[in-house]
């Protein structure tokens, strides 16, 4: 390898290394304060490095923030429908889904709540969350197809799947000091005695 492309490839992997240390600070202030109270010259300081450096990888602030929180969902997968599509009985679909989705919101909860609260003022928060959100809905489906077919159809079942994968939801029982397991079952229970309307 000749020193010029040896130099090349150092410099590269050298800011591969400063991108990363740029993400990791942000995402430890998003995880302590939130996106909202996280500003550059705090994440600058916290990296080590100059706002410069953070603009010269991350030129608008959104694009930012769309890497840390593509790096955080890497690094906290939420439940991979596999995992009950591939060897759970659809019939039993509901809970399954819910129980591990709540404990994944348990082990999650931290950034969750930072994330959910900051929506209203960081106006592209909304559009990079929007990927969880369409992973929501997947989940919804499932649970609908777990149902009998004359309560998959009813307008009120479909509205208490909706409310029972949101975060807010998890999060309120959850201050109530509801097991995530009894959780789960609670809303499962509701999901097959709500109204077919």
């Amino acid at each position: 390898m000749s020193k010029r492309r040896y130099n090349k490839t150092l410099r590269a992997d050298q800011e591969g290394e400063t991108r990363q240390c740029i993400v990791d600070a942000a995402l430890c202030l998003y995880g302590e304060i939130g996106p909202a109270r996280t500003t550059i010259s705090a994440v600058a300081e916290r990296a080590e490095v100059q706002r410069l450096t953070i603009y010269r990888h991350f030129p608008a602030e959104n694009e930012l923030l769309a890497a840390c929180l593509s790096h955080w969902l890497v690094s906290n997968p939420p439940p991979d429908p596999g995992s009950w599509r591939q060897g759970i009985d659809p019939a039993d679909w509901g809970l399954a889904i819910l129980s591990m989705l709540y404990h994944y919101y348990a082990e999650t909860a931290e950034m969750w709540g930072h994330w959910y609260r900051d929506l209203d003022h960081v106006a592209p928060l909304r559009e990079q969350i929007a990927g969880f959100t369409d992973y929501l809905e997947t989940l919804c489906h499932d649970i609908l197809e777990s149902l009998p077919a004359e309560r998959r159809q009813g307008k009120m079942c479909r509205s208490v799947v909706l409310h029972a994968v949101q975060f807010a939801t998890w999060q309120s029982f959850s201050k109530a000091g509801i097991d995530n397991s009894e959780m789960a079952a609670l809303m499962d229970d509701w999901l097959h005695k709500c109204p077919l309307s």
